[in-house]
């Protein structure tokens, strides 16, 4: 059975691996690593699937902007969702993203932007966020680059350029 929690310090070697593991390098492991240090990071929302005790899966969401003619709005990244490759496509990552997004709303976000998978992301409400008039700060394309308003409404008036914190563009 597949237990979701806040990651621990004890979880840092493990998630670093599950990182690793999942994307076939350590660009993204060092990316966890650098979001963990900042100031404005949010350890409810660093979350690590577990099957018996043994860190499988890893999902985390970092606080970022969207910069508008009115000012910054505040929004949190998905990234990154990761899951060692003997453990994908057993439900894992999905139960990482609804958790995830529970405790987002639960602790008063509004707005999460993920740059992921067209076909994987749509599933729990996400939608092409160009059509939402935001813009990614880097080449992506229109159907990776996604939002989700988690209240009603999150979204109404907001269009500008999404701002990622300093680790996205060391990675």
């Amino acid at each position: 059975m597949t237990t979701v929690r806040p990651e621990t310090a004890n979880d840092h070697a493990a998630i670093r691996e599950v990182n690793a593991l999942a994307f076939g390098r350590e660009v993204e492991a060092r990316l966890v690593e650098n979001l963990r240090r900042l100031p404005d990071f949010i350890p409810e929302l660093s979350l690590v699937a577990a099957e018996t005790g043994r860190v499988v899966g890893h999902i985390l969401f970092s606080p970022m902007t969207i910069e508008t003619k009115d000012g910054a709005v505040p929004a949190l990244a998905l990234a990154v969702l990761a899951v060692r490759p003997e453990f994908q496509n057993q439900g894992i990552g999905s139960a990482l993203v609804r958790e995830g997004l529970e405790r987002c709303r639960s602790l008063g976000h509004r707005i999460v932007v993920v740059v992921g998978h067209p076909e994987y992301y749509p599933r729990f409400g996400f939608s092409p966020a160009r059509a939402r008039n935001l813009e990614a700060p880097f080449p992506v394309p229109d159907e990776a680059f996604l939002v989700l308003g988690l209240v009603p409404g999150a979204l109404d008036n907001v269009a500008g350029v999404v701002r990622y914190p300093p680790p996205f563009s060391e990675a």
